[in-house]
């Protein structure tokens, strides 16, 4: 299916002012009033400069289902409907990382489920990339295959191409023919779309090929752990590149009881700081820097994949652009994998 820009942008504005499909609001990206290279999610507004076909926005859309800080007891559950628009691939296979810890047979995450139900996702292809992405070195592509709702591919100036991804999608096309003009897609718009993707793709590979290695992560837990040093030299323990990664779900709880009301809040934890997983002792199983960061990777790349048959890195680059000691993630994967597959059970 075929859609105008300037009609999937009434009818954004018509979900967001007549609550079109229920919605109670509309979530995009838009460009940063300090910088044009940065885009965030925000509210759907008239007049606003909203970017939905770029690369990713600097905040993970995580966000979205699973707080920073969120109070779980007594339960802040809702039943209002969200419609977020222009997540990008990056964000929805971190999806489906969070879904297989959050949602599963042994757990089921009530707060973290309810949002997956209620908010509809419109994906859309990576038009452009930004400097730090490279989910083509962990097996991902520029474009949503799956884990949408409904996905959007910019064929030109003026018009996108739809793509039908779930039950909910459907449902949300359906509502965009009653109120917009919409067109059955030619084969001519088909293989736009594809050439289209074949040119981001190509440029992606272009930018990260310093960075290519092989898919032998096991290589990360066998190597030498002074190697481990030298890599955190500049880390200072600040958890910005947890606290922004897209899979990361690590949680404190507090008790925030006052009076006769029973309360629990949590917060989004970092295993990048001293006093993560400290027990009442004082002891703590990473007591050095080295150990934290090399745990990062560790999980990103080992744990993830035992415990849920797939990497927890999407190569969405945010870690990168976060960093305050400018550690290009990239390219510690790559030189820690080059090293001989031997460990020293060294005293550092």
């Amino acid at each position: 299916m075929i859609i105008e820009k300037a009609a999937l942008f009434d009818f954004l504005t018509r979900c967001q002012k007549e609550h079109l499909g229920d919605f109670k609001q509309v979530i995009a990206p838009r460009r940063s009033d300090k910088s044009d290279d940065v885009l965030f999610f925000d509210n759907w507004r008239e007049g606003a400069e909203f970017v939905i076909d770029s690369y990713r926005t600097i905040d993970p859309l995580r966000m979205f289902f699973y707080m920073a800080r969120e109070r779980i007891l007594p339960a802040m559950t809702s039943d209002e409907k969200w419609l977020i628009v222009g997540a990008k691939a990056c964000d929805l296979q971190a999806l489906e990382v969070l879904d297989k810890a959050l949602i599963n047979a042994d757990f089921v995450d009530p707060l973290y489920e309810d949002r997956r139900k209620n908010l509809t996702i419109i994906s859309a292809d990576c038009n452009e990339i930004a400097p730090t992405c490279h989910c083509n070195l962990v097996n991902g592509r520029p474009y949503a295959t799956k884990n949408f709702d409904l996905n959007l591919t910019r064929l030109d100036t003026k018009y996108y191409h739809l793509e039908v991804g779930s039950e909910k999608g459907q449902e949300l096309l359906d509502l965009m023919q009653k109120n917009v003009k919409i067109s059955r897609n030619l084969e001519d718009d088909l293989n736009t779309r594809d050439e289209n993707r074949k040119a981001i793709e190509k440029r992606l590979i272009l930018q990260n090929k310093q960075y290519e290695r092989n898919q032998r992560y096991e290589k990360l837990k066998a190597t030498d752990l002074t190697k481990w040093v030298d890599e955190a030299f500049t880390c200072c323990g600040c958890g910005g590149c947890t606290n922004i990664c897209p899979t990361c779900y690590c949680l404190i709880l507090n008790d925030e009881t006052s009076g006769e009301i029973f309360t629990k809040d949590r917060s989004t934890d970092t295993c990048q700081l001293h006093g993560y997983a400290r027990v009442a002792g004082g002891a703590t199983p990473r007591p050095k820097m080295f150990e934290r960061f090399r745990n990062r990777y560790l999980c990103k790349f080992s744990y993830m994949q035992s415990n849920f048959g797939m990497i927890g890195c999407t190569g969405c680059g945010r870690c990168i652009e976060v960093c305050a000691g400018k550690i290009e993630f990239r390219e510690v994967v790559k030189r820690i994998m080059s090293f001989e597959n031997v460990r020293e059970a060294a005293n550092v």
